[in-house]
């Protein structure tokens, strides 16, 4: 059986309280909530993506990704897949950040 990734599953139960506490002080006024709210939101990205990380077959083995084994030795540098989360995320903050 699939057994979901306990740190997203606590990444999702946190950002939602932070949600809930950011709600409800944005309610009462305070310029807090929203920074809350935004953070919460975040968590809850995060979390959702390492629940869906094992899921993925090609995140971590992408042609340009180095793996080494030797018999008491293995070394792994993701670099073709560090280059598409950048690629990923320069895209999302770019579209986010512009006003």
């Amino acid at each position: 059986m699939f057994e979901l990734n306990p740190l997203g599953k606590m990444l999702i139960f946190f950002g939602a309280i932070l949600i809930l506490i950011g709600g409800a002080l944005l309610l009462a006024g305070k310029v807090l909530g929203k920074m809350l709210i935004f953070f919460g939101a975040i968590l809850i990205l995060i979390g959702g993506a390492l629940l869906l990380a094992g899921k993925v077959p090609w995140i971590g083995r992408l042609p340009g990704d180095i793996f080494i084994q030797r018999k008491n030795f293995s070394f792994y540098f993701p670099i073709a897949t560090s280059i598409i989360i950048s690629i990923i995320l320069t895209l999302i903050f770019s579209l986010l950040g512009r006003r």
